[in-house]
């Protein structure tokens, strides 16, 4: 019967080979992480490799992505469809083993990570959709909601700043079923971390309030064990698990060094590695009782049934709920999603309210949550300005967890990034609010939500020099242009409650990427449309004002900028100018529109073209071309009430008007 430490010594061949064959990737994590690995994944870890998506599984995630093939040799070795051909193409164009973990490439990598911390803050966010989906909807006996989270962290994902905010809200909440294992083992890229890493880790999350166990030997199977029992034990904290580890453990003159960090070990010492370990065997050959110790399929097969049958039963007993939560595992919207939206689209235009776009997009969701019970929204210290909450809004706590509201104080990084792993988990729609300058704080975990397509909703509120007097650290200006550059951010920038509804629509419907919804905190108002403009908002852009079929001018503008550009346009034609307005509140909803569409609001026989909008110019150049105008602020802002701001920056109807009579004088 084969030991522990020879199963460990699989991931131990594996990672050293596929490395070495790469040339490029970092052996040292999985070989000092291997023994932890081996006890977590054959004695607690509940999965199924024959269902990868299983909705009751629990989650394994690896912060510290650069040793990926820790997890790539795990699911292979445990039965996932991983086959040995992919772990040899490690790092490879194509392949399903890239250089960290990417979500949708190999199944059972349960989140993308590589980006230091960031796969803590997401497992925070998979522990605390677990236990909110638990509250909801388990039921006496039946706890159809009840895994628990895992996730590896090294000393870099420490040293950065979001798993700070991501554990301290942790602890504040009591996520009970998440577990953290750090790989201590003291060397990062340049060394030796005692020169800039000598904090007392232990201490800083028992402060957090977490459950720490302190001074486990990661290379001893029975004290893993116990650690994890006792973790499993707790579930009123989080659990911290201060593993310490050699890297590179097994190599005789790389291991404890920063020379296996990073790099392949060499033909030569992996000569010397399989005889210290006693692996005698071929590169990529795991021998037959190797795969069988290690195969999870049949008792994943079996706890899935089990799983299944309880089910059925809960579906029996409380058949509303359990239509219910498979609506919401599946990502369904309600049968009357349609008929809802068009009602709320039409009474908005009704109203003809003229508000701020950030009151516009409280009432929204005001209007759709109560129809959505997955909605999970929150704020970074900013309800009151962001308007995040509804009537309905239950704060989640400690004390309790079947709420639908977070408040996420000062933690913008970890907000993005938590309401990552919200969605990954399954179940509920995120969102969150801060002011637009501080997409900032958060802009990588809004990248990795784009990169993994995951459905995150992102309201930024106080959207351009409009905020006023807070001056230029407050007042967004490049923030817009830059996220409309990120590739799969779908952006929205409303320009009355009308494109507010039409932005929240688009934001719930799309699950294949976020969506960032910029507001307003000026009142903006509102403008009238007729039923095809009304249809036409979804589109992400259409003729507001149309002068006639060949215009002499076309004026593009974008939230709060469309009246001025309304206003004006408006005054001009009464003289007898031919001026389109094309109101574009989402530019890549318009570019994905059919050609016959973007040529009957953008039409190439007009080349007199102006761009409006409160933020930098350039982005717009692929709409006006090099011959076009556009007004915009191209500096920093300025501290002023806001009238006084957009007088400065030239950004008033009077202005305007002079620029296109100018331009239309050429």
């Amino acid at each position: 019967m084969l030991t522990r430490h020879e199963l460990a010594n699989a991931i131990r061949a594996l990672s050293m080979d596929a490395v070495q064959r790469a040339n490029s990737g970092h052996p040292g994590a999985p070989m000092g992480m291997a023994d932890i690995a081996e006890v977590l994944w054959n004695d607690f870890l509940k999965h199924n490799p024959n269902n990868p998506d299983w909705d009751n599984r629990d989650r394994f995630v690896m912060s510290n992505g650069h040793g990926s093939m820790l997890i790539y040799s795990l699911l292979h070795l445990t039965g996932y469809d991983l086959s040995m051909d992919e772990i040899r193409q490690f790092r490879q164009l194509h392949s399903k083993t890239p250089g960290h973990p990417e979500y949708g490439y190999a199944p059972g990598v349960e989140t993308t990570t590589g980006p230091l911390g960031q796969g803590l803050a997401n497992a925070v966010g998979m522990a605390l959709a677990e236990s909110v989906l638990a509250a909801k909807f388990n039921q006496d006996s039946f706890d159809i909601v009840n895994h628990y989270t895992y996730v590896s962290v090294g000393d870099g994902c420490l040293m950065e700043g979001i798993s700070h905010e991501a554990s301290s809200l942790a602890g504040t909440l009591g996520l009970g079923k998440l577990i953290a294992i750090y790989d201590s083992n003291k060397i990062s890229i340049d060394g030796d971390v005692e020169g800039w890493f000598t904090e007392d880790v232990a201490g800083r999350f028992e402060a957090y309030g977490w459950h720490v166990i302190r001074d486990i030997d990661g290379h001893n199977p029975d004290e893993i064990k116990n650690a994890l029992e006792q973790a499993i034990a707790n579930n009123k904290q989080p659990s911290m698990l201060c593993c310490k580890t050699i890297i590179g453990w097994g190599s005789p003159n790389k291991e404890g060094k920063e020379s296996c960090h990073g790099a392949a070990l060499g033909e030569a010492e992996i000569k010397l590695t399989r005889e210290r370990l006693g692996w005698n065997y071929e590169p990529f050959v795991i021998p037959d009782d190797y795969y069988a110790a290690w195969d999870a399929k049949q008792r994943g097969a079996k706890a899935e049934a089990e799983w299944q049958k309880k089910f059925s039963d809960y579906e029996a007993a409380h058949p509303d709920l359990a239509a219910e939560y498979k609506r919401r595992m599946k990502g369904e919207l309600p049968d009357n999603w349609d008929k809802l939206v068009n009602e709320y689209i039409h009474s908005a235009n009704d109203k003809a309210e003229s508000i701020a776009s950030r009151k516009a997009s409280q009432n929204a969701i005001e209007a759709f949550a109560k129809h959505l019970p997955e909605m999970i929204g929150g704020s970074a210290d900013l309800t009151g300005s962001n308007l995040t909450n509804w009537s309905g809004s239950v704060g989640i706590s400690k004390e309790n967890k079947n709420g639908n509201y977070i408040s996420y104080g000062v933690r913008e990084f970890a907000m993005a990034a938590i309401n990552n792993g919200i969605a990954l988990h399954g179940g509920f729609i995120p969102y969150s609010g801060t002011f637009l300058m501080f997409s900032e704080y958060a802009r990588n975990a809004l990248r990795m939500s784009a990169l993994m397509k995951t459905q995150n909703i992102f309201v930024f509120t106080h959207d351009s020099i409009g905020l006023g007097e807070d001056g230029p650290t407050h007042q967004a200006v490049e923030q817009a242009a830059t996220l409309r550059l990120m590739p799969n951010m779908s952006l929205w920038r409303p320009c009355d409650a009308v494109e507010s509804v039409a932005a929240w629509q688009a934001a719930i419907e799309r699950r294949d990427g976020p969506t960032s919804l910029l507001f307003s905190r000026q009142g903006l108002a509102h403008i009238e449309r007729d039923e095809s403009q009304l249809n036409n908002t979804k589109r992400g852009g259409y003729v507001l004002i149309e002068g006639t079929d060949k215009p002499d001018a076309i004026i593009i503008a974008t939230g709060s900028e469309v009246e001025m550009a309304k206003n004006v346009a408006t005054e001009l034609n009464s003289t007898g100018k031919n001026i389109r307005v094309v109101s574009m509140p989402s530019a890549d909803t318009f570019d994905q529109q059919n050609n016959d569409y973007k040529e009957s609001v953008l039409p190439g026989s007009c080349r007199k073209r102006i761009a409006v909008e409160a933020g930098v110019t350039d982005y717009w150049r692929k709409y006006i071309g090099l011959d076009g105008i556009a007004l915009g602020v191209d500096t920093f802002g300025e501290s002023a009430p806001a009238k006084k701001v957009f007088e400065h920056f030239g950004l008033t109807e009077t202005n305007l008007k002079q620029m296109v009579n100018d331009y239309l004088a050429e």
